[in-house]
């Protein structure tokens, strides 16, 4: 609703002030003159303030005169006759968003959606916006909805995700032309959200899930096949030349115990290729390894035992 303007009151207190004031000095003397003017003051006050109207930079006003169209008046100071003027309608001439849905819609492919989206409309001719139409914002919405469901029952799923531009436009296109007649012009629309049942959304999620892990089989694979031609390149490398192929093995033992003591078996075929010697002689260093530390803690058990024994003979001895 239209909120009114302060200049109306303002006229008719500046207009009524002298008419109260001709009418509180003369009735109790009666003089007729004086109250005939306060009279007269009072009702052009009353006059005054109801024929004046402003209207806003953004909005025009459509004027009847005894129930036809007569002008569109504003923005602006503007004037009406009382009693036989009337304003039907004040028309906002600014961009004006609507929001609307369409709720457990079929697409194309049957499957039922939500779809939230927002109209943007502007009003070129009120003349048309006021008389061609009862409530052009209540037409407008209900337009919009009729052609958003239109819009998705011939769109496939796939389609309504991926191509939202698409239908934007359509949308767009239909909707003003429905509307032009009314006098309205269709800005743009955005289709702000499409919801789909939760199952699908699972089904949906779990394909997308299983399309990522082929995608990366299918990566892995080809990792794997340019590493089989550098692996053979490599032994192209090693045919011929047996010390870079020795001394590759020596690293790669090397790498493999200088942390933490690492204890690798190692099979006797990979040995002799190596040129590292029979397995049955890495047995055998390691047996002597054995017997040596063994022998070493026998010995370290046996010190201590002869230092206490001398030690008792010391203080069993007399003192001379």
């Amino acid at each position: 609703m239209k909120k009114q303007h302060p200049l109306p009151y303002l006229l008719f207190f500046l207009i009524a002030v002298p008419a109260i004031a001709a009418l509180w000095y003369g009735y109790p003397g009666g003089d007729t003159p004086l109250l005939g003017a306060g009279i007269v003051l009072l009702l052009i006050a009353l006059t005054a303030a109801s024929s004046t109207k402003v209207a806003d930079q953004w909005e025009n006003a459509v004027v009847l005169r005894v129930g036809r169209f007569r002008t569109l008046a504003g923005p602006g100071i503007f004037t009406i006759i009382p009693l036989v003027d009337t304003i039907a309608y004040w028309i906002d001439l600014r961009i004006i968003t609507t929001s609307f849905t369409a709720e457990k819609t079929l697409t194309k492919d049957t499957v039922p959606v939500d779809v939230e989206a927002v109209l943007f409309w502007k009003v070129t001719d009120p003349k048309k916006a006021a008389l061609e139409v009862e409530d052009y914002r209540s037409a407008i919405s209900w337009a919009a909805q009729t052609a958003l469901r239109e819009v998705i029952g011939k769109s496939n799923l796939a389609d309504m995700l991926e191509g939202r531009e698409k239908l934007d436009t359509e949308l767009q296109k239909i909707i003003d032309k429905r509307t032009e007649q009314w006098g309205i012009h269709i800005s743009s629309v955005e289709i702000r959200d499409i919801l789909i049942p939760t199952e699908l959304q699972v089904a949906m999620s779990m394909q997308a899930q299983a399309e990522r892990e082929r995608q990366a089989r299918v990566i892995l694979g080809e990792s794997e096949k340019q590493v089989a031609a550098q692996f053979e390149e490599a032994a192209r490398t090693y045919e011929h030349n047996p010390t870079a192929l020795h001394l590759r093995a020596m690293n790669m033992l090397y790498e493999c115990l200088k942390e933490n003591a690492t204890l690798v078996l190692v099979p006797s075929s990979v040995l002799d290729t190596m040129s590292l010697g029979d397995i049955s002689g890495i047995t055998a260093l390691t047996k002597g390894l054995a017997d040596q530390m063994k022998a070493a803690r026998e010995t370290a058990h046996v010190i201590p035992e002869t230092a206490q024994k001398e030690e008792r003979r010391e203080e069993e001895k007399p003192p001379s």
